[in-house]
C-alpha cells in the first residue's frame, strides 16, 4: 500500500477547502455551532496569518478559500477540524470521527477560476436551499456574501476578526467598484 500523496501547498497559495461529515452527517446542528466553528477559524487564521476570502457553512459540509499565511494550511486545518471535533463531540456525547476523509484542498492557479470560486463558495447555501434567494443571501451569516455586500455589519463581530474584510477598501472593491479578481489579488500583495 503506498503512502498518501503530500498537499502541493507554500506561502500564499489559495486552496479551496471543502469538508463532509462523516456519512453525510450534519457538523453544524446548530447556529452555536457554527458560530464556534467561526470563532475558531477566526482566531486560527489571525494566529497564523492566513486569510480567508470565502466561506460558507453548510450543515453537512464547509468551504473555505483560504491564502497560505506563515503556518502550511496542513496545520491550519489540523487545528481547526480536530478542536471543532472535539468540542462537537463533547456538546453532543459522541465519540469517534465527525469529518469524512481528509478534508479537499484545491489549489487555485488562475484569476478567472478565483473570481468563479469566491461566487460559488458564496451561492452555496442557495444551492442548500438554506436561503430562498440572494436577498435572504444578504442576511446569511453563515456565509461571506453577506459581509462583503455589507449587509451584515459590526453585529456580527466574528466576521471582522478575517483579515480581508477589516478594510473598508477591500469591501468596497468586493462589492464591484472594482473587479473581485482586482480586489482579492491586491489584497494578497
Amino acid at each position: 500500500m503506498m503512502p498518501r500523496r503530500s498537499r502541493i501547498d507554500a506561502p500564499g497559495a489559495l486552496h479551496h477547502i471543502i469538508a463532509r461529515g462523516i456519512e453525510r452527517c450534519k457538523i453544524f446542528r446548530d447556529d452555536a455551532d457554527r458560530n464556534n466553528f467561526l470563532d475558531r477559524l477566526g482566531g486560527i487564521i489571525d494566529d497564523t496569518g492566513t486569510v480567508c476570502f470565502a466561506w460558507a457553512l453548510i450543515p453537512n459540509h464547509f468551504h473555505l478559500l483560504l491564502r497560505t499565511g506563515r503556518v502550511p494550511i496542513a496545520t491550519v486545518m489540523c487545528r481547526l477540524l480536530t478542536g471543532y471535533a472535539v468540542s462537537h463531540n463533547r456538546r453532543y456525547r459522541r465519540h469517534g470521527h465527525l469529518f469524512q476523509n481528509r478534508y479537499k484542498s484545491i489549489l487555485c492557479q488562475e484569476d478567472a477560476y478565483l473570481l468563479e470560486l469566491v461566487r460559488y463558495i458564496h451561492l452555496n447555501p442557495i444551492r442548500a436551499k438554506l436561503v430562498s434567494d440572494i436577498k435572504a443571501l444578504d442576511k446569511y451569516v453563515f456565509s461571506g456574501h453577506g459581509v462583503i455586500r455589507e449587509r451584515i455589519g459590526d453585529a456580527y463581530e466574528v466576521m471582522l476578526c478575517l483579515p480581508i474584510y477589516r478594510r473598508a477598501s477591500t469591501r468596497a472593491m468586493l462589492r464591484g467598484e472594482e473587479s473581485c479578481c482586482s480586489a482579492i489579488l491586491s489584497s494578497m500583495e
